[in-house]
């Protein structure tokens, strides 16, 4: 997907996801960064709001704090660019 690869040629840091596992699995990292991330959740089917929405209720079902703590952080940080008009 285009959108993916100039997407994460303007990030100027690894992902989380590379943070924690690059080293030793570069392949897993490709497809969460590149599938789930960039493909599956740029998906127009569902907006971006609805889709979050959905993620933390499953994450708060699951019991999940970190993943939840994460994705909240990560809507954030999104939310306070977008208001001060960056990406």
């Amino acid at each position: 997907m285009v959108f993916w690869k100039e997407y994460k040629h303007e990030l100027k840091e690894p992902s989380a996801v590379e943070k924690m596992i690059g080293d030793f699995a570069p392949k897993l990292v490709d497809l969460t960064d590149r599938v789930l991330f960039g493909e599956v959740w740029e998906r127009p089917e569902l907006s971006k709001r609805d889709r979050s929405l959905a993620t933390v209720a499953a994450l708060v079902a699951l019991n999940r704090p970190d993943q939840l703590r994460f994705h909240l952080n990560k809507q954030w940080k999104t939310d306070l660019r977008r208001r001060n008009g960056s990406r």
